[in-house]
Formats: structure tokens, C-alpha cells, sequence
């Protein structure tokens, strides 16, 4: 049986779509990398500001207020001290144009000379669009910058699937009908991290800081689920096909805002 691995990535830049993207997928990481002295800053595409019930009668402008409290005070928690928004509408980073964006992350890689780059695979982990933007955004910044970081996609085992759909409807937090989110064999894995008890309760603390969008999910499926939803954190490196995938799901969000 493999164990986990790997969580020694040196400095990370992590690029994300919405506030607690980087908390659910990277947090332990994140918090090892500052506790071992390495620098660790996080970029945030949108303020998450579509994020809130269809009944919620806040405005745009107080929603984004609450999602940027939420995420400082989560990263605050993790001990991250350096963030950056793009400032992208919650919903709309498919209609950026991509020279703007894969732009503005070519001039952080330059700036933040990080080892590892880390966001979404290809296919968005939920299928959202945003998510698939920011993947293709990072891809082509890598590919594009004089510094070239490692890029390292998060993503899910087949195991870790099959175990927590014992205690949830995963289908429920996809973004498309009838989405499957990209699973691979811990074989394929570049990093697996497994959080000891004192590292979960600190993950589970940056995650509940976005009370607006976790504790929701408690409330549905109980704190010990949620615990052990996020106990792993798994991160691979670029394949073959992953071009395929990422065109695919480029067209499928573009397709979804005409």
C-alpha cells in the first residue's frame, strides 16, 4: 500500500477561483510549507460573490465584503500572510480574455519566483467554469514565464471517492448534471498528504472561517463527514490528455454563458 508523500514543495504560489477553493484543496500544504519557513502566497480570481443562496438578499458588493473577511481570516488561521485578487466577476472568468489573465499570473511567477504552481486540473474538479479558466490560465502562464515553477494540478484518488461516497452525495457539490470528477491511482500521485489530528483541526478551523459557504455543508452532512472529506489532499503533475480535457471543458463553460 502506498502512504502519503511528497509535501515538500518548496515556495507555492496557489491560484484559485473563489475564496476556500485553496482552504478545501491545499490547506495542510499550505501550513506545512509556512511552518518549515518556505513562502507560500495565494491568488484568488473572484470574490466568490455569487456564492450565496438564490433567497439571500445581500447585494453583490456585501457578499464579496463577507467572502474577503472569511478567506483573510482563513488564511490567517493557516498562518498565510500574502494574498492577491484578480478581481474577476464570481461566474464570468470565462469571458476574460485569456492574454489578460494568463498575463497578469506570468508577471506573479516572475515577481514570486515560486517552486510549485497549484490549482485545478483541467476538468475544473467540479466542472465549473471559473475553476477551468483558472487551470487554463496557469497552464499557459507556466508554459509562458521566464521562471518556470513545477505545476502541480489538485485532484481526488478512486479510493478517496468510493470512501466518502459512503457519507455524501458527491453529485451534490458538482457544477454540471452528471459531472464525474477526475479521479487517478495513488501511483499517479506527485503529492499525497494526510493530515494528523492537530493539522485537521487547524484545516478544519481555516475552513470554517467561510462559515458562509461550509457551514452549510455541516449542517447537511455532519463535522465528522466534513473531517474526513478533507483529512487527505492529493496533487498530480500534468499528463498526456490533459489538453483534451481542458479544450472540452473550456468549451462546456463558454457554451454555458451565451
Amino acid at each position: 500500500m502506498i502512504e502519503p508523500f511528497g509535501d515538500d514543495v518548496g515556495t507555492i504560489l496557489g491560484v484559485w477561483a473563489h475564496p476556500d477553493d485553496e482552504t478545501w484543496l491545499t490547506a495542510a500544504l499550505m501550513a506545512r510549507t509556512v511552518q518549515a519557513g518556505r513562502r507560500v502566497v495565494c491568488v484568488t480570481a473572484t470574490k466568490g460573490e455569487a456564492g450565496f443562496p438564490a433567497d439571500d438578499q445581500r447585494g453583490d458588493v456585501e457578499r464579496a465584503a463577507i467572502r474577503e473577511a472569511e478567506l483573510a481570516a482563513s488564511l490567517a488561521a493557516l498562518g498565510v500572510t500574502e494574498h492577491r485578487w484578480l478581481g474577476y466577476a464570481d461566474g464570468g472568468c470565462a469571458a476574460v480574455p485569456d492574454e489578460e489573465a494568463i498575463g497578469r499570473i506570468v508577471e506573479a511567477i516572475e515577481e514570486i519566483r515560486p517552486d510549485t504552481l497549484i490549482t485545478f486540473g483541467p476538468d475544473g474538479a467540479t466542472g465549473h467554469g471559473d475553476h477551468v479558466a483558472v487551470c487554463r490560465w496557469c497552464t499557459a502562464a507556466v508554459a509562458a514565464a521566464r521562471h518556470t515553477p513545477r505545476l502541480l494540478y489538485a485532484t481526488k484518488t478512486r479510493q478517496w471517492v468510493e470512501r466518502i461516497q459512503d457519507g455524501m452525495d458527491v453529485a451534490s457539490v458538482m457544477m454540471i448534471e452528471g459531472f464525474e470528477p477526475e479521479t487517478v491511482e495513488p501511483e499517479e500521485l506527485a503529492v499525497w498528504l494526510r493530515c494528523d489530528e492537530v493539522e485537521l483541526d487547524r484545516k478544519m478551523l481555516a475552513l470554517r472561517s467561510q462559515a458562509s459557504q461550509i457551514e452549510p455543508l455541516i449542517q447537511a452532512y455532519g463535522l465528522e463527514i466534513m473531517r474526513e472529506l478533507n483529512r487527505d489532499e492529493f496533487l498530480r503533475e500534468p499528463h498526456e490528455g490533459d489538453a483534451t480535457t481542458l479544450t472540452t471543458a473550456t468549451a462546456h463553460s463558454r457554451a454555458a454563458l451565451s
